[in-house]
This record gives C-alpha cells, sequence and structure tokens, in this order.
C-alpha cells in the first residue's frame, strides 16, 4: 500500500539545513497496523504528516497504492486524501462553527454523498460513539474527550482504507483511551483498515503489529 524509499524533509535556517526526516524507507502492506515511537522531536508528527499528504518530502519517493505522490497535482493529491485516507488529529481540527452532526457530516459532502444516504451514515456513526444527545453542540461546548472522539468518528465516517492517528488518545481517559484502541484493532481486524499511529503510550504501541522506533528523523529499529 505504501513504499517510502529514502525520504527526506528539511527546514532551512540561514545557510543550513536542520533535518526533520532522514533517508526514511518504509514499506507497509495492506492490512497492517504499525505504531510509531519515539522522543519529542524525533520526527514522528512530520512523517505523519507526509504519510497522510499533508505534506510534502524535499526528496525521496512516497508511492501510494502504486502511485508516485510527488507526480500527482495538488488536486489529485487531495482526492486520493479523500478518497482513502482518514487522519486522527492530536489538536482535534474541529470546525469551530459547526455543530458535532455538521462536523461528522463535512467528509461525506466531499465525497458527494446524497443526502438521505449522509444522514443514515452520520446517524450510525453518533450512535457507535454514544455521541446522539451532543449532535447539535459545538466543539466549544465539549470537553477535550469528547472534542477527540468527534474527531475519531470523522476521521472513520468515510471508510477509509488508511487511518493515521497522531496520539489518539492523548485527551481521552484511560477507560475512552482503551474504548478507541479497541475500536482500531476491530477496525484493523475485520475490516482490513491499514493504521499507523503515532504514540509515547507502550500500552498503545502494542496493539500495533509491528513498532517503528525515529530518532532524530531516522528509523533506529523496527520490530
Amino acid at each position: 500500500m505504501i513504499d517510502l524509499k529514502h525520504i527526506y524533509k528539511w527546514v532551512n535556517q540561514g545557510a543550513n539545513k536542520v533535518f526533520l526526516l532522514q533517508d526514511i524507507n518504509l514499506h507497509i502492506a495492506p492490512g497492517e497496523f504499525i505504531s510509531i515511537m519515539g522522543p519529542s522531536g524525533s520526527g514522528k508528527s512530520t512523517l505523519l504528516h507526509v504519510l497522510g499528504m499533508l505534506d510534502t518530502a524535499d526528496d525521496g519517493e512516497y508511492l501510494f497504492m502504486e502511485q508516485s505522490v510527488r507526480q500527482l497535482k495538488e488536486k489529485q493529491r487531495s482526492q486520493l486524501y479523500k478518497d482513502h485516507i482518514g487522519f486522527v488529529f492530536q489538536a482535534y481540527h474541529l470546525i469551530d462553527e459547526l455543530t458535532v452532526y455538521e462536523n461528522l457530516e463535512t467528509p461525506l459532502l466531499y465525497q458527494n454523498c446524497k443526502a438521505p444516504e449522509r444522514k443514515a451514515i452520520v446517524s450510525d456513526m453518533l450512535d457507535r460513539f454514544n455521541m446522539v444527545a451532543k449532535k447539535d453542540l459545538f466543539p466549544a461546548q465539549l470537553s477535550g474527550g469528547q472534542q477527540q472522539l468527534v474527531g475519531v468518528a470523522r476521521a472513520l465516517i468515510t471508510k477509509p482504507k488508511l487511518l493515521l492517528a497522531d496520539e489518539p488518545t492523548g485527551n481521552l481517559n484511560s477507560r475512552q483511551g482503551e474504548e478507541i484502541m479497541d475500536l482500531f484493532l476491530k477496525l484493523n481486524q475485520e475490516e482490513g483498515v491499514t493504521i499507523v499511529q503515532v504514540t509515547h503510550s507502550e500500552k498503545n504501541a502494542a496493539y500495533g503489529s509491528r513498532i517503528i522506533e525515529l530518532l532524530d528523523g531516522r528509523i533506529q529499529l523496527k520490530h
């Protein structure tokens, strides 16, 4: 599903390049559940953003479903993302002016999903996450944990082939965190969703079938 070959990402500071990712080589097969670990500043979120096409590598090749991401036009990349990728952000990224219901509905609008179908899918997701009573609330009226649950539900609503999660349980209590991780495991095992999560938690990392450790933008260990 994913092939990264000699991926580099840097920022320029004066005449110097500061490397965020260095010589990343990684193959992710369909249906894998990968955990990425490493200290703060090791490049975990940068790698996730490159995988999610929210950021582009400065050098190297990224093949997604056998397509070269670098050679795609912006519009094509955006379409590939909308069609196949769900992203759970650490900082929620909910739209403040929209209700919970509308936040969940938004990705379906991009997929030209018809109104009755949208209503059925959103209702099902609200039910699945026990959020029916909160559907008319705005993000500011929710706790951090509730906002994170909405973020997870929104990422899953289009039934993505690839789910990318940046510290998906960081703002949840331990029970909510376990529920989310169990849901991810179920999606992976029963529906074949490929999952890549960034986590500091050894417990969460253990849900993955493979752990990749980053340090200073380089892959140190794969196990």
